[in-house]
């Protein structure tokens, strides 16, 4: 003998999930104008008073199947027609559960409707609902169709429980309704609602998935317009936001407040508030590498503009120790390796005055040295160095046969402080110690100066560090004497 079960739902629990499921009273709004985008509306009129807040639509409206199939919690419905049928729409609903969401603002709502020659209004009265368990029926009211009137529909929320801020339920919108779709127009107490330009550096890309196409665009605001609140990359399924994620950028040494713009991708699943992706699918972790690639090259791009502008200042600052170390190592000539001397010629050392070089020669061995060829020395081989980054800095201590470059590249923070190669010296930008002292003039003139001077130090004998210590504590007194 086979028993059947009768599967209920408690009344009580329907209001609850839809007064918890939607914490912010302001996505009620964004889900009655999204209902009206996928009704093909053109225009959407929001209008919020005191203890009243109305969405009236131009969509194709509803007919009492239509109302049936719209009070059909968790219908498939719009699941199984994906397209609406006036302008193929993607639509955004899914789960049929979002007219709900109005408990969480007003205990009351009326739902008023015509499509062709039905018209008919839907009450919807929490005390009412409560005081008869049993019974699932919404009170229909059939009314005459008035033909001056347009097909569409009128949501009136009642007996609000709280106050909306203007401001915030336009911020809201902008960011959660398809407001840059075609011929699709919000407006908020007869105000049109449109989305913020914001200026910066704009980067478009288009990456392919095995699931869908990801696409979308990074903005890198200047400076001056960066704020935090506005930070984040906007990660839309059908033109709405679902949420705003940073993908790592809060970790950036710069520029993360930079960092704004948004992101499309259709196939992402989300969660049944609509609130969050389903991140334990194979469809987000797609994503997630895509928008990996996608920021490491904003990175980039942003660690170049934050060069361009920090480097005025580097470059002046590097002049500077530059000139005050050569001054160091013209006072202390014993100090300078080959190549540096400030005196003297490849085969002699200098002595006396500056200027007078080796034993003074008579005219005859002057007239007889103009007359020999002259033999070039071989140049040495320079050592190999890696591709700069367009945004390196590059200064030469002009002294001797040599010479001395110094260049301040990135190199991340785990890599080295400083380090030389032949007459290369290389400083290391990203270094904690580095981007300590760039904040301050003084310490990164004596920053810069304490690195150069080590490694001048070094090329005189490497093979004994504590000789080279006690020549570049010499060197960097003289060089900060100046």
């Amino acid at each position: 003998m086979e028993n059947n079960i009768e599967v209920t739902v408690d009344k009580s629990h329907l209001i609850t999930i839809g007064e918890r499921l939607y914490g912010e009273s302001i996505e009620l709004i964004r889900e009655l104008v999204n209902n009206a985008y996928d009704a093909d509306a053109t225009e959407v009129h929001i209008t919020i008073s005191e203890d009243e807040i109305t969405v009236q639509d131009n969509g194709t409206g509803m007919n009492y199947e239509d109302l049936k199939q719209y009070f059909n919690i968790g219908s498939p419905y719009k699941k199984l027609h994906r397209k609406s049928p006036k302008f193929g729409r993607d639509r955004i609903g899914e789960f049929g559960i979002g007219k709900f969401a109005v408990l969480s603002a007003c205990p009351y709502f009326e739902v008023w409707t015509k499509k062709g020659n039905f018209q008919g209004r839907v009450i919807f009265d929490k005390e009412e609902w409560e005081k008869t368990p049993d019974v699932w029926r919404l009170p229909l009211q059939i009314e005459p169709a008035d033909e001056t009137k347009h097909d569409g529909t009128l949501v009136t929320l009642k007996r609000l429980k709280r106050k909306f801020n203007l401001l915030d339920v336009e911020k809201r919108l902008v960011e959660s309704v398809p407001i840059r779709a075609a011929e699709f127009a919000v407006f908020l107490n007869n105000k049109r609602i449109t989305a913020k330009y914001i200026p910066g550096r704009r980067i478009p890309f288009l990456e392919g998935t095995d699931f869908g196409v990801v696409h979308g665009e990074i903005i890198i605001t200047p400076l001056s317009r960066s704020d935090i609140k506005d930070a984040g990359i906007e990660c839309k399924v059908r033109q709405v936001t679902v949420k705003r994620e940073f993908f790592g950028i809060e970790k950036w040494q710069t520029g993360a407040t930079r960092i704004t713009g948004e992101v499309n991708a259709d196939f992402l699943p989300i969660t049944s508030d609509r609130s969050d992706f389903i991140r334990d699918s194979p469809e987000y972790r797609a994503f997630q590498k895509v928008m990996e690639r996608v920021l490491d090259r904003v990175k980039k791009v942003v660690e170049e503009l934050s060069d361009y502008k920090e480097n005025r200042r580097t470059k002046r600052v590097l002049t500077e120790v530059l000139e005050r170390v050569k001054a160091s190592l013209i006072l202390n000539p014993e100090y300078c390796p080959e190549g540096l001397l400030p005196i003297g010629e490849p085969d002699k050392t200098g002595k006396g005055e500056p200027g007078f070089v080796g034993e003074k020669k008579s005219e005859t061995e002057v007239s007889n040295a103009r007359k020999e060829p002259e033999v070039r020395k071989k140049r040495e081989k320079r050592p190999h160095v890696k591709l700069l980054s367009p945004t390196a800095v590059v200064k030469r201590l002009v002294m001797g046969r040599d010479g001395v470059d110094c260049i301040i590249e990135h190199y991340g923070p785990d890599g080295p402080e400083c380090q030389t190669e032949g007459t290369l010296i290389s400083i290391n930008r990203d270094h904690p110690l580095h981007q300590r002292a760039m904040k301050d003039r003084e310490a990164y003139i004596f920053y810069l100066a304490r690195l150069i001077t080590q490694e001048i130090s070094l090329m005189k004998d490497p093979r004994n560090p504590r000789q080279a210590y006690e020549r570049q504590s010499k060197l960097l007194k003289d060089a900060l004497a100046r």
